[in-house]
């Protein structure tokens, strides 16, 4: 089956569905899960799908975003083995005793976890489930920055969260997205959270992007960095050579977990 034939499938059967996943289709049309990713990107990109977290929805449907639960069992072995792979990068990129900005997405709360004991870094965080999980490291510096709270992420938000990091310099952020790609950059669904992720990358001298492969590609409604802007991106092995190359073109290094 050629690529056109397939694709329009794709959208026959997100019409009929309401929504499409990749590991699915895959297996309905006996093609490689990459092979169905680039397939949804290109329906995206035509606007004639929305691409969200691994799949797609119809043009036209609400992007609803997911719950904190849905979210961190989504993908959870590829989320923990780039959390080891960062944990692995830290100290290439930051100082022991370096500055840490931490925010609320589920592969930097994996990451958290596994900072050590006798860590020295000083970490400042919007996120309570990353608070909660470096509370008791008695060699780490952490501040909790203030703000509304999002139920459904556990962030802290809005003017107290911004006005605490326009008076931070960190070393390094470590920051999730629930899209990205070379035209999208990066994106999440709400506005108040993409602008203290945004707050987060200006205000740091490196970023650090953790992201799943199955993100690569969708786009949400809040933009709120470039790729550009970003100095090493650590996913899984699902993102294949060709979007590794052209993310690496635009600047950032690519580890593929």
């Amino acid at each position: 089956m050629y690529a056109p034939e397939r694709q329009q499938q794709i959208l026959v059967l997100a019409q009929e569905q309401g929504r499409v996943d990749v590991p699915t289709l895959a297996e309905e049309f006996g093609v490689t899960q990459e092979t169905i990713r680039r397939d949804l990107s290109a329906l995206d990109k035509a606007g004639l799908l929305h691409r969200v977290h691994g799949g797609a929805l119809p043009a036209g449907t609400l992007h609803l975003e997911p719950g904190l639960a849905e979210r961190d069992s989504t993908a959870a072995a590829e989320k923990e083995r780039i959390a080891r792979a960062a944990l692995g990068v830290l100290p290439s990129l930051l100082p022991e005793e370096g500055t840490l900005l931490l925010d609320a997405g589920t592969t930097v709360s994996r990451l958290a976890a596994l900072l050590p004991q006798d860590s020295r870094y000083t970490v400042a965080t919007n996120a309570l489930p990353v608070a909660a999980r470096l509370a008791d490291h008695p060699s780490l510096t952490l501040h909790l920055i203030g703000g509304r709270l999002r139920h459904r992420t556990h962030a802290a938000v809005d003017a107290w969260a911004l006005r605490d990091l326009a008076d931070m310099h960190a070393d390094l952020a470590i920051v999730a997205t629930n899209g990205f790609s070379a035209e999208g950059g990066l994106s999440t669904p709400d506005l108040a959270e993409a602008a203290v992720k945004r707050a987060m990358v200006t205000g740091a001298r490196r970023v650090l992007l953790v992201a799943d492969s199955s993100k690569y590609g969708a786009r949400h409604f809040a933009r709120f960095a470039d790729l550009r802007q970003i100095d090493l991106l650590v996913t899984d092995t699902g993102l294949d050579d060709a979007q590794a190359a052209e993310i690496q073109g635009l600047g950032p290094e690519v580890i593929r977990a």
